[in-house]
């Protein structure tokens, strides 16, 4: 079992480079087996017993974590940052307890706009 499941939209060109960036960062835990990245396209229904939906994933990005709990939004990317060679720093910064709160606005803004973004341009 991964120490960490990500789940993404591999159909919104922004979220893809993205992960494939952030993948090739983690390249050995991903090898290892401890990191895993996948496309909600291809198991639409695979966090369905979580309560959420595909677009709900195509929003937001979603993780599970080793003992199956569910992480969402810009807490999966900290979580990415801190497993990540050279980017513990932008975990503890915008991860620390005063700057969270403004670290999840943005992100779920930015993923609102993106999410819109695609819509438009017709990635599904």
């Amino acid at each position: 079992m991964p120490q960490l499941t990500v789940w993404y939209n591999t159909r919104c060109p922004v979220c893809d480079a993205g992960i494939d960036w952030q993948r090739n960062k983690l390249l050995a835990l991903v090898r290892s087996g401890r990191v895993a990245f996948k496309d909600i396209n291809e198991q639409p229904e695979a966090l369905s017993t979580y309560g959420a939906c595909l677009d709900d994933v195509r929003r937001r990005l979603h993780a599970t974590d080793e003992e199956g709990r569910l992480i969402v939004g810009a807490d999966v990317a900290l979580l990415l940052w801190k497993l990540t060679p050279g980017q513990g720093w932008l975990a503890k910064l915008l991860g620390n307890p005063l700057i969270r709160p403004m670290t999840r606005f943005g992100y779920d803004r930015f993923a609102d706009v993106l999410f819109a973004w695609n819509r438009w341009k017709g990635h599904w």
